[in-house]
């Protein structure tokens, strides 16, 4: 069965937080490349409209991991429900799709 791939979208309310996650996914190797972005988002939450600096958190995966990097994303977030979106990668570069793989690669357990 060919490899399959995805990006995880994320966000994160400090850079330094969202800088933490990403170390922590790319150390596990749940993740190949983690793009960070300082952005403003506006959202509902409790029936107020709310708008707040926030974090971005691009992450590249093997479709895989998701379920592991879902509960790492998780278990640091501040967030009571933070967001965790999958892309499904229909096609990619070869060479970089092949470097994703080898980047995420680990031993298997015994």
């Amino acid at each position: 069965m060919p490899e399959t791939f995805a990006i995880v979208l994320a966000t994160a309310a400090t850079e330094a937080k969202g800088r933490d996650i990403a170390v922590a996914a790319l150390e596990a190797r749940l993740a190949a490349c983690v793009h960070m972005h300082p952005i403003t988002s506006c959202y509902v939450w409790n029936g107020a409209l709310c708008e707040e600096r926030e974090t971005a958190l691009a992450f590249k995966i093997r479709d895989e991991d998701f379920a592991a990097l879902s509960a790492l994303i998780r278990s640091m977030h501040d967030y009571e429900i933070p967001e965790i979106l999958k892309i499904a990668v229909a096609d990619g570069d070869a060479a970089y799709l092949e470097w994703l793989a080898r980047v995420t690669n680990r031993p298997a357990p015994c």
